[in-house]
């Protein structure tokens, strides 16, 4: 019987062999790149430290900057919870993909960039916050808030099951996108978007940081006492200011005896609520250890209130929000570094893309504000710091007009899977790596929900290098123009200045530009005020 190999034609052992020098196995330098989106909630460029602003310490999220790109000016569609995940997904701006605001329904059934990954042979997962009703889809494992979530012992829905879990927020969601990553098919590249509830509004830090940071105190913002001098009326309007717009009881952490005995007025009616119920989550150990640091702050409070004045009670509430805002960021920046150590300990670091940023950004007290939903620069601009080994090197640093719109399509380029040409973004890999410096000149932006809490009023706008153009309307019709190389705070709008009537002119031009090119338009406007006057809003 003749062996196998005298059975096989050369001819056939040579072009076998030349099949395989021209289509090696995939090794480390040719796998498709793993990708990890870290998204948190509200958190604010200027609390991340690698932007230089010496307000607290973050050297884990810092690492990914130091080991990959620092993104200066990175910003964001619409700045407001839910449509800013919407446009993550999507690649489109609000008024294309429906999201506009918290309350209008977010269409699952249409097209996003997990969708996509896994056509083209991905594994997906999305563990935290998604603040969007249904099942998501588009990931293999699903594990969320049902709405906003809750910092202590949380509900989850784990592949649209209900589950209640024991400990901290933060911390919790970390587990979860770990245990994922644990067992996932390791033969498979993954994509995972682990999404933090941190550092949204109430802010309840956890109990091995807050003893630390209620003791802290923190550099005020030069503009905290701003009287709008120079400013429209929607900045005048707003209710976002620290001292008369934040609640007592569930912002301030007032007990809600406290906030009776001295007669304290909180502008929302579900102050007192949002406290207890925030408080009443934690089990007996978990409540004593908060009362034990929490309520010496509120008998020196009630021992001193009588003698403080206006600037006192706003300088004393700005510190009680940064020290519990900053307090939740330290526990993010915590599971920033167990990650990154995971996928070192894993051999996962060289080949896997890791971004972090936030749905938008906040204001820390700058024009004596928090919250977000303006296009000035604080809630506009984000933080975005990304690392890649194979491709970005150590401490770039892009200044380009990059938006979360172009989340997206940069997902797909990188995993090689196609980019749908009714994307609106673009991606930023060839940015990213230094291979390209070929960018858009301006970002556009919309903001829709007014009437409606903090009163933000209707507006949009472009921005470019220098120059800011916003247009309110709806119940006003104002203009505001910034030089933002001249004014970099924006406390002056030079609209109506002769001196920027050319700057104005072209600003005109570029917003009429911008708004064809992605199709927007008035009608739009008119299409997304309807649902707010058939409920009778103003």
């Amino acid at each position: 019987m003749k062996s196998l190999s005298s059975r096989i034609p050369w001819t056939f052992v040579l072009l076998y062999l030349l099949c395989i020098a021209c289509n090696p196995p995939a090794d480390k330098h040719t796998r498709r790149p793993n990708i990890i989106y870290i998204m948190s909630d509200d958190h604010a460029y200027q609390a991340v430290s690698a932007y230089g602003h010496g307000l607290n310490k973050t050297p884990n999220i810092d690492r990914i900057a130091h080991e990959g790109a620092l993104f200066t000016r990175a910003t964001v569609t619409n700045s407001l919870c839910a449509p800013s995940r919407a446009v993550l997904l999507t690649g489109k701006h609000s008024f294309v993909n429906g999201k506009v605001d918290n309350e209008q329904p977010f269409d699952w059934n249409q097209d996003n960039f997990a969708k996509l990954l896994q056509q083209a042979g991905y594994q997906t997962a999305m563990v935290g916050k998604i603040h969007m009703d249904g099942l998501p889809q588009g990931f293999d494992y699903s594990a969320v808030f049902p709405g906003q979530g809750h910092y202590y012992n949380p509900d989850f829905i784990i592949n649209g099951e209900k589950r209640q879990l024991h400990g901290y927020v933060t911390d919790i969601t970390t587990d979860l996108a770990l245990d994922w990553l644990d067992q996932r098919n390791p033969d498979q590249p993954f994509c995972l978007l682990y999404h933090q509830k941190a550092p949204h509004r109430e802010w309840l830090p956890a109990e091995r940081h807050y003893p630390e940071y209620t003791q802290m105190e923190f550099p005020e913002p030069s503009s905290l006492f701003d009287d709008f001098q120079g400013r429209g009326t929607a900045a005048k309007t707003a209710e976002m200011n620290i001292l008369k717009d934040m609640n007592w009881a569930g912002d301030s952490k007032l007990r809600p005896d406290v906030v009776d005995e001295l007669g304290l007025i909180s502008p929302i009616e579900w102050d007192k609520a949002a406290y207890n119920n925030n408080l009443g989550r934690m089990d007996s150990a978990q409540r004593a250890a908060w009362d034990a640091v929490y309520d010496p702050i509120n008998d020196a409070f009630r021992r001193d209130f009588r003698q403080l004045s206006d600037t006192q009670l706003m300088r004393w509430r700005y510190q009680r929000y940064m020290q519990d805002y900053l307090g939740c960021i330290a526990s993010i920046d915590d599971g920033v570094g167990r990650l990154l150590e995971y996928l070192e300990a894993n051999g996962l670091a060289e080949n896997t893309i890791v971004v972090y940023t936030s749905d938008q950004g906040f204001y820390l007290g700058e024009h004596g504000w928090f919250d977000k939903r303006f296009m000035y620069e604080e809630s506009l601009r984000t933080p975005l710091l990304i690392r890649y080994p194979k491709e970005i090197k150590p401490g770039t640093k892009i200044d380009a007009l990059v938006q979360n719109l172009d989340f997206a399509p940069t997902f797909l380029d990188y995993a090689g899977a196609s980019i749908p040409p009714d994307m609106q973004g673009e991606s930023f890999r060839e940015l990213a790596a230094g291979r390209s410096h070929d960018w858009r000149d301006a970002i556009y932006y919309t903001y829709y929900e007014y009437p409606a809490i903090h009163a933000v009023k209707r507006h949009y706008g472009i921005r470019t290098d220098r120059y800011k153009l916003i247009h309110f309307y709806y119940d006003i019709d104002e203009w505001e123009l910034y030089d933002l190389q001249e004014d970099p705070r924006e406390m002056k709008n030079v609209y109506d200045d002769p001196a920027y009537k050319e700057v104005r002119d072209s600003m005109h031009k570029r917003l009429t530009a911008v708004r064809t090119q992605y199709g927007d338009s008035d009608e739009n406007n008119h299409k997304y005020l309807r649902p707010y006057l058939e409920k009778g809003t103003p």
